[in-house]
């Protein structure tokens, strides 16, 4: 698997957790659902954010690289 499609299959399964969650909140709203998005979702969904940029850069250098090479 690519660096950029493993990017792309995060990007996606991370819009169907927040789609899912959104569903979710119509069913489940309580304290304890808020505490769960506010200790749980909001940081995983920051860190993924982070992961793509991460990967996003790591992608252009390992582009970069590749053409130097050739």
């Amino acid at each position: 698997m690519s660096l950029s499609s493993a990017r792309g299959r995060l990007t996606g399964v991370t819009r169907d957790l927040s789609l899912k969650w959104d569903d979710t909140k119509n069913y489940w709203r309580d304290g304890k659902s808020q505490e769960f998005e506010r200790r749980f979702l909001r940081e995983l969904f920051a860190e993924v954010n982070q992961s793509q940029l991460a990967m996003e850069k790591l992608d252009e250098l390992l582009c970069k690289i590749r053409n130097n090479c050739e």
